[in-house]
């Protein structure tokens, strides 16, 4: 096994928590890597008017695979009253630094599984038709464009004149032709083929690769029908040269339903930016919830791996450390699976899997009690004694 170079990147609250962890876990592995530390998120925001500083461009452009724990995002008029007084009034608009890193690199598909563990008590059950309960096996592994859609930011309050005109030249926006400019806020929604086509593409080789039966895409192209209708198109398009795999269609409100009737039957989906961030923490919440939610953001150069939870700062200050860290260290497994060392990825979910089912060692979450300070009091286990749980089941 060669040593490589990761960029690590732990940005806000519980992200600098459960990166290290994550990379405990690795090192107890076996994985040789040298990890270089990059800046990210809101302290560089609040300093520097940039939460996505150039120098950790330059890190990620020249080793090319990233660790990423989280970061804190605040609406427009928070952000801007929290910057250092000498950068106000200066022009600094903020943007999210995981979009940002993802529009840099055009790191478009994000791959999100969401499979449960065994024994897990946080797993999704229903009662079955004798009264008794069942817990449907989950293993759906969700596809996201990454750079598109409603996160591609191409958004307006007061629009332009000549944006104005464009919008004034579509007789549905009739309705709006009164409205001050100042009382309208507009953000688009834009999907291009080639985005269309490239995950369509990926998403049946991994279905293929892996063993699963269908690709569905989920979408809404009975009402978004422009943008819902070319991912429903290019879909058809890649189908027909995968005979074997099944492919399906479903509306995003639809699915939501369906999935707690028969999450079973799904195995690969695909959505646009917000329907796939909205189905994934949506099936997340069947297998343990967002704990155990891990993501790939891929591009052709460039991949950056993190878990989907946010930096939950209110957790940050506690001590002992409390978060559930198993969704950084899976994160951590698909980049060893996207490096080729996929024996090594295996390892550790298997690692992982022992202890969940074990049920010996389970932080607040997995023990079904509300976060805080007391939990450890009453027999949650904190964020370090479930990594070494983690770490002592490697060798089983």
């Amino acid at each position: 096994m060669s040593s490589r170079t990761i960029i690590t990147m732990p940005g806000d609250g519980i992200g600098q928590i459960v990166l290290p962890e994550a990379i405990r876990v690795l090192d107890a592995a076996g994985f040789e890597a040298e990890y270089l530390h990059a800046d990210i998120g809101w302290e560089f925001w609040c300093t520097e008017g940039n939460a996505l500083p150039d120098r950790t461009i330059d890190l990620l452009a020249e080793h090319r695979v990233g660790l990423f724990g989280a970061i804190t995002s605040k609406p427009k008029n928070e952000a801007t009253a929290e910057l250092d007084p000498s950068l106000q009034d200066k022009g600094y608009v903020y943007y999210s630094p995981i979009v940002g890193l993802r529009q840099r690199f055009d790191l478009d598909i994000s791959i999100r599984p969401c499979r449960s563990f065994t024994g897990n008590p946080l797993n999704f059950i229903r009662q079955s038709v004798d009264g008794g309960f069942e817990e449907p096996e989950v293993d759906v592994v969700v596809f996201r464009q990454n750079t598109e859609g409603l996160y591609a930011g191409v958004e307006w309050t007061d629009p332009p004149a000549n944006v104005m005109d464009a919008l004034r030249s579509h007789p549905k926006f009739a309705a709006f032709a009164d409205v001050p400019g100042p009382d309208l806020a507009v953000s688009t929604r834009i999907f291009s083929r080639a985005a269309c086509r490239r995950i369509m593409e990926e998403a049946f080789l991994y279905a293929e690769k892996h063993g699963y039966r269908s690709v569905t895409v989920c979408e809404k192209p009975n009402v978004i029908r422009e943008t819902s209708g070319m991912l429903e198109h290019e879909a058809r398009e890649v189908a027909a040269n995968h005979p074997d795999i099944a492919l399906w269609s479903t509306n995003i409100d639809a699915q939501t339903m369906w999935l707690t009737k028969n999450p079973e039957n799904y195995g690969v989906i695909v959505a646009g930016n917000m329907f796939g961030d909205i189905i994934s923490d949506a099936f997340a919440g069947l297998v343990g919830g967002l704990g155990f939610a891990a993501s790939s953001n891929i591009g052709k150069d460039v991949a950056v791996f993190e878990p989907t939870h946010g930096s939950a700062p209110k957790y940050f200050e506690l001590d002992p450390p409390i978060v559930n860290p198993v969704a950084m260290i899976l994160s951590a497994t698909m980049m060893l699976d996207h490096i080729g060392e996929n024996g090594l990825a295996e390892t550790i979910r298997k690692a992982v899997s022992s202890v969940v089912v074990d049920g010996d060692v389970r932080t607040y979450d997995m023990s079904k009690l509300s976060g805080g300070q007391g939990v450890v009091d009453q027999g949650a286990a904190p964020t370090t004694v479930l990594t070494d749980a983690i770490i002592a089941a490697l060798d089983r």
